[in-house]
């Protein structure tokens, strides 16, 4: 990269004012733009992020880290550097993070999606001369249904379940997907579970102001007979596991922008799949580059190749940063 903003083995440095931007080596000054461990690692001496984030952060990488928040719109500057968050639509909390120095101004998008989720807040375009974009689902194939198709049609399979005696673990990200989830389903099917990371993960979301619909934490304590005709979210690690046989018998499913291509559903020991990413899709991408405005685009994760090369033909400059973000992995998050 060139500009505003460069790569280092570290991570995207700003020279100018001194910081990183989702550093992945421990440096003095980190802007994080959202939670999830690939961009927000600890080690770092200092953080900056946007104030949502206050205690997701601090759950994740320790209550004594040093961080300095800062709300959407808001901005501050170092040497000289003026920075804000705009929200990124990603996850709660998530934020693109705008740099202006002397008149030139970038945009780190971090992890984004541009349909509004009715949790994590509405993605916001922003004008900038230079965008560094995720392509985590940067292929043509990539296109998703409305949400609203696919919640309905979880809650098809949960109500198709309970009917017949059974429980509906459902196997989601424990940051993001899994609150996405419980924010949009309906609730008057039957009771709702969920596994211990993303307990942890609700109360740290709803200290930062989230307001979830009720949700009971699966603990050691709870009668297995409650179990039947409910719906348990839980990360896919736990699947296989001798936690899971309190819910017997039990229907698996997995949620994921992975979803839409054959094969991965019989490698997550899932038997049911829905589509659905907190991460744009084709479409998505190339929106939000037309309406940021920006000339030269750095992409970063994902399909690099296709996607810089897609851009050049659409008369953009366009670059590949190589990171080690990780975008929708098949793990956990």
């Amino acid at each position: 990269m060139k500009g505003l903003l460069t790569y280092t083995d570290s991570g995207i440095y700003c020279p100018q004012g001194d910081f990183f931007i989702d550093p992945w080596k421990p440096v003095g000054k980190a802007l994080i733009t959202h939670a999830h461990a690939d961009h927000a690692r600890p080690g770092h001496q200092s953080y900056l992020a946007q104030t949502l984030n206050k205690e997701i952060l601090k759950l994740r990488l320790g209550a004594d880290i040093r961080l300095e928040l800062l709300n959407y719109g808001s901005s501050t500057s170092i040497n000289g550097v003026n920075i804000s968050f705009h929200p990124a639509g990603h996850i709660w909390g998530s934020s693109q993070i705008r740099l202006e120095y002397k008149g030139e101004v970038w945009v780190a998008s971090g992890d984004y999606k541009v349909e509004n989720d009715g949790f994590s807040g509405a993605f916001e375009p922003v004008k900038c001369h230079t965008f560094i974009t995720e392509t985590t689902f940067g292929l043509p194939v990539f296109k998703w249904k409305p949400q609203s198709e696919v919640i309905a049609q979880i809650n098809d399979w949960w109500r198709a379940n309970a009917a017949e005696g059974k429980t509906s673990v459902l196997c989601a990200y424990a940051l993001g997907k899994a609150q996405r989830i419980l924010h949009n389903i309906d609730h008057l099917i039957g009771k709702v579970f969920v596994q211990g990371a993303v307990a942890n993960v609700n109360q740290a979301l709803e200290r930062d102001g989230a307001k979830l619909p009720s949700w009971v934490y699966a603990s050691p304590e709870i009668d297995k007979k409650e179990y039947p005709g409910s719906l348990v979210i839980t990360p896919s690690s736990s699947v296989g596991t001798s936690w899971m046989r309190k819910f017997q018998p039990y229907e698996v499913a997995t949620v994921s922008g992975w979803m839409q291509i054959r094969g991965i559903k019989r490698r997550r020991n899932s038997g049911q799949g829905f589509v659905m990413s907190d991460h744009a899709d084709w479409d998505g991408l190339n929106q939000a580059i037309v309406d940021t405005g920006a000339d030269r685009v750095y992409v970063t994760h994902g399909y690099t190749d296709v996607f810089r090369k897609w851009l050049e033909q659409q008369g953009l400059e366009a670059g590949i940063v190589e990171t080690k973000f990780e975008g929708e992995v098949l793990e956990n998050q």
